[in-house]
């Protein structure tokens, strides 16, 4: 019975090494990216380009033709195509590995109002699905909480790495919190009728945002008799050292969003979905307030939108002077995360240029994430988080994907997907 038992041990043991994800090692061997076409992540390319890192940080960006010295491991990428690292926003890797399986479910908790619910000491390293980013060139994200009015905190991670701690790369950079709509559907379950109706209580609801803030600022500026974590956790928000990430739609939601933030001195403010967000730019603009749309690939709400609404709505905020990133609330979006670039390209079928498609995934991100002084775009001094791609990188057929370094590591490629591919790519003799 014994020797069953040190078995069964000992193949679970076995399993679960298997199943582990191995980071990269430091950055030890320097690397000349040469004869690809660089898109910098700010609109400009770079044709036959020349780049170069060392210990993890960019040390030249220029034209291949520049007589200088390559440093380390020359790779020849010619014809190739060479991107910053891509940024999900918005998301929520590595708190759910499978929806149906609650013990693995970590993306809420119990309660209304949890400034101080932290995402990242629950973000799980090793999830195959964080994994599956990678060959897509998706290397780093912002791991946001859900539920409740006020969900928690979020921090910004990068994707190979051993554990949160090592993961981490911007700690507690947000509060993210879901407004109320002045609308509500019946509850068709108990007989209610499922048509679109004024919510009552819309008011009440706001009046209870604005006594938490109130109650919250009152506790910072007073004597703290009993330490009170959730009021403890806003404070970021009245310094201006964290944002305020507003999870609403609608132009009247995100008209009394803005103007009572504003009333309770948090000025730090991101809109998060943002429907109807081009109806209101004026308001958006003198509040320099950027927008995180939703994945494109979805139907208008409305039913007086535009039938391409959701795919034309990023280049009518770009022009208007708003700026605007991706981020991936919605259906299976986790899974779907790996699919950002690709939606990307969607807005940039339906308008927008191409290079500033590629900004709402490199410097628009970095910039409303606050980490655009370290990554976003390909320049000198920046962390070498970047990777090379056989063609566009936007375009689904040909975003294939050679090599990829975050912080200067050369990490793996290879994924519990792409095991797979390979296995029936071979049963079945197809490439």
């Amino acid at each position: 019975m014994k020797k069953i038992i040190y078995s069964l041990l000992f193949f679970f043991l076995v399993g679960n090494i298997a199943a582990q994800q191995t980071p990269a090692d430091k950055q030890s061997t320097d690397y000349a990216i040469e004869g690809a076409t660089a898109h910098l992540g700010n609109g400009k390319v770079i044709e036959n380009s020349l780049i170069m890192f060392s210990e993890g940080k960019i040390v030249f960006v220029g034209n291949a033709n520049v007589k200088i010295a390559r440093r380390g491991t020359v790779i020849n990428a010619t014809g190739k195509h060479v991107y910053p690292g891509f940024i999900a926003a918005n998301a929520t890797l590595g708190l759910v590995e499978i929806d149906a399986v609650k013990a693995s479910d970590d993306e809420d908790e119990i309660g209304a109002n949890n400034p101080h619910i932290r995402s990242l000491i629950a973000y799980n390293a090793e999830s195959k699905v964080v994994e599956s980013m990678r060959p897509n060139g998706v290397l780093m994200a912002q791991i946001v909480p859900r539920g409740g009015t006020i969900s928690g905190t979020s921090s910004i991670v990068q994707l190979d790495a051993w554990n949160w701690e090592d993961a981490a790369i911007k700690v507690d950079d947000a509060i993210h919190m879901d407004w109320p709509t002045s609308f509500k559907t019946g509850r068709w379950w108990l007989g209610e009728d499922p048509a679109l109706k004024v919510d009552e209580k819309y008011t009440e609801k706001i009046d209870n945002i604005k006594l938490y803030f109130s109650n919250a600022k009152n506790y910072l500026a007073g004597e703290k008799i009993k330490k009170h974590l959730p009021y403890e956790a806003t404070k970021g928000l009245f310094n201006g050292s964290q944002k305020l990430f507003i999870h609403v739609s609608g132009q009247r939601e995100i008209t009394d969003a803005i103007t009572i933030a504003k009333e309770l001195g948090i000025e730090n403010i991101v809109v998060v979905h943002g429907e109807e967000a081009d109806k209101i730019s004026d308001l958006l603009l003198k509040n320099n307030i950027p927008v995180i749309l939703d994945r494109p690939h979805r139907n208008p709400n409305q039913e007086d939108d535009a039938y391409d609404y959701t795919y034309t709505i990023a280049k009518v905020l770009t022009d208007k002077g708003i700026l605007v990133s991706l981020g991936m609330e919605g259906q299976m979006e986790r899974m779907n995360t790996r699919n950002l670039p690709f939606y990307a390209g969607t807005f940039a079928a339906h308008g927008l240029d191409k290079e500033v498609a590629l900004q709402l995934l490199t410097l628009n991100t970095a910039k409303i994430l606050g980490i655009d002084d370290f990554v976003g775009t390909l320049e000198v001094g920046k962390d070498a988080t970047l990777f090379i791609s056989e063609g566009d990188a936007l375009d689904m057929r040909t975003n294939i994907l050679t090599d990829a370094f975050i912080q200067g590591r050369k990490i793996s490629l290879e994924t519990h997907q792409t095991k797979l591919w390979k296995r029936y790519a071979n049963k079945y003799k197809t490439n």
